[in-house]
């Protein structure tokens, strides 16, 4: 079923802001308020899948009634954003528009935290290697370099084939079909299940980067029951994070995308000892 996007973005009432990024496309941008006014803003980026949606009573809610000022990006192509499903047409593209988005929720805060979770940890490094200046702390959530063996099942030779065809042939048409066990949302319209061959070699772990220095505080997470990474996976990404002020918890009773109402007190600690 085709979405209509914008039929969807006008009628939605919560808090939200609509950003034109330079190729004139539209961003969808969600907020939520804290019942007072915050110098401080957390910007997130979701994950695969998803869209800013669907992190409301999981993450963004308690956040924001913890006195922080929440925003959550829908990604080009995902939730009430414009662009192609599933896609997004170069690596330059995703650049300009998490830096113009950085930049415009930069205007309305004194201190703005970027925060990824799953594969939003691989667009929360991108932003910090190319827009840095504006970025006051980094929270990773959920994400490492290699997942639990059998995560993922291997494609045939027959559905490669098709993939890197699609890549070189018709590269805004979504081939790949993600699917894992014990996924949540499948019956959400405004969640992405297929995806370009492009979008997928943009934000491949290749991606996760560093910047040669990192003066930022920086706490990498993850849950005691997260289904797709050990503890060792983002362990290791963490000792690769060259900032002197860097944190590691492991969240208790969380999975990969599922945080009881109680896991944030060592990320909310790690908010008021390095944002005050």
């Amino acid at each position: 079923m085709d979405l209509d996007v914008y039929k969807l973005r006008e009628d939605f009432k919560e808090p939200h802001y609509l950003l034109t990024t330079s190729d004139g496309k539209v961003l969808f941008i969600r907020e939520w308020k804290p019942p007072k006014a915050s110098k401080v803003a957390i910007l997130f980026f979701h994950g695969i899948t998803a869209y800013s949606g669907a992190y409301d009573n999981m993450m963004a809610t308690p956040l924001a009634k913890a006195g922080y000022s929440i925003f959550g990006l829908d990604l080009r192509g995902h939730g009430l954003s414009d662009g192609n499903r599933g896609d997004c047409p170069s690596k330059d593209r995703l650049i300009k528009d998490l830096c113009e988005t950085i930049d415009f929720i930069k205007k309305k805060c004194e201190k703005l935290i970027i925060l990824g979770h799953s594969l939003g940890v691989v667009s929360a490094i991108i932003a910090t290697n190319h827009c840095l200046d504006k970025i006051n702390g980094l929270i990773l959530l959920s994400a490492g370099r290699t997942t639990r063996p059998g995560v993922y099942k291997k494609p045939s030779f027959g559905q490669t084939m098709k993939i890197l065809f699609s890549g070189v042939f018709k590269p805004s048409k979504p081939v790949i079909k993600y699917y894992r066990d014990g996924m949540t949302g499948l019956d959400d319209p405004l969640r992405t299940f297929q995806y370009t061959f492009r979008f997928i070699r943009i934000l491949s772990t290749k991606a996760l980067v560093f910047p040669e220095k990192l003066d930022i505080p920086v706490i990498v997470g993850v849950g005691d029951q997260d289904e797709l990474f050990d503890i060792e996976s983002p362990r290791a990404l963490f000792d690769e994070i060259p900032s002197n002020n860097k944190s590691f918890i492991v969240i208790k009773g969380a999975k990969h995308a599922e945080f009881p109402g109680a896991s944030w007190g060592e990320l909310l600690n790690w908010l008021k000892s390095n944002f005050k």
